[in-house]
């Protein structure tokens, strides 16, 4: 052996690198098979109403009421849909329906978010008494009788603040997004307060851009909870005027619909009856929240798990 092979190094074959991630083993791959079968049969569970719905909408009345409309139209027609938007009350009710989702849920978003900072800074004096109280009521509320006495008495009335203000605090929001609160770096906040910014400073320029995921949520809740509602407009609304969609399309589910022209729609047209009625307004009210959902979508897991309640 010369001299310059004996300097120079021995190599060395290359080590195997280890696959990351999980083993596809035969169990893994039973457990991927059967979690798609089961994770399947709920996306069609789910989505076989609301397909139905849609189906109904678009089919003749006997068909129907014969029961032979299942996931394809039958009977093909959309004049349901012409009557129906030719109803102006329809269409007050809808405006109001939008009006009153965007004023509750703004009024919800700034008061949830406030009382949710507050309840994050943990030496604050009192604050076991301040939480304590918000989750007292979600187990014991007033009852409907003073609640309706205590709105009355307030004029609140025939209002959109009849709606907006005694559901303007949702429990569970609230301790997630102080859950979220929490998770964030106090360093943050003391930089902050050291280049001069007061408390609403912070909350406004440092806080709330940090928690957009959290925030965007919380308009899906709130939103999706306010669109969805009838009762408080039912109870506190004495004018068909202010109604939001949902009572309209209560009454015509009950069959005492509010629409003034609904009567002579189904005179006028026999065909085109109760039931087609009803699965084109359902179309209709759920319609507006199905083509926002996939925009906030994006934010709703990432938000719940960053503002997870946490032991």
């Amino acid at each position: 052996m010369t001299i310059d092979a004996a300097k120079r190094p021995t190599e060395t074959k290359p080590r195997p690198r280890r696959r990351r991630g999980i083993q596809q083993t035969r169990g893994y791959r039973v457990f991927q098979v059967v979690n798609g079968i089961i994770l399947t049969l709920v996306v069609v569970v789910t989505l076989y109403p609301f397909v139905n719905i849609v189906a109904r909408s678009m089919s003749d009345e006997a068909y129907i009421i014969a029961g032979q409309v299942n996931l394809v139209p039958r009977g093909f027609t959309l004049e349901t849909y012409q009557l129906l938007m030719s109803d102006s009350l329809f269409w007050t009710n809808y405006r109001n329906t939008v009006f009153y989702t965007v004023t509750a849920t703004v009024i919800s978003i700034v008061m949830t978010t406030c009382y949710a900072y507050v309840l994050s800074k943990k030496q604050l004096k009192g604050r076991g008494m301040l939480v304590g109280i918000a989750v007292f009521t979600m187990f014991f509320t007033g009852g409907l009788i003073p609640n309706y006495v205590l709105v009355t008495s307030l004029g609140l009335k025939n209002s959109v603040w009849a709606i907006a203000l005694p559901n303007a605090i949702n429990v569970f929001n609230l301790l997630v997004m102080k859950a979220f609160f929490e998770s964030l770096p106090t360093e943050l906040e003391e930089a902050a307060a050291v280049d001069g910014l007061n408390t609403y400073g912070i909350l406004l320029r440092i806080v709330l851009p940090l928690s957009k995921a959290i925030v965007a949520t919380m308009v899906l809740f709130y939103a999706v909870a306010f669109w969805n509602s009838w009762f408080a407009a039912f109870l506190y609304m004495d004018r068909q005027e202010l109604w939001p969609v949902t009572v309209y399309l209560r009454n015509l589910i009950a069959g005492a619909t509010g629409a003034e022209n609904v009567g002579s729609i189904t005179e006028a047209n026999e065909v085109q009856a109760e039931a087609t009625l009803k699965a084109v307004t359902i179309v209709l009210t759920t319609l507006p929240i199905l083509l926002v959902y996939p925009f906030v979508q994006r934010y709703f897991v990432r938000g719940i798990m960053l503002g997870a309640v946490k032991g």
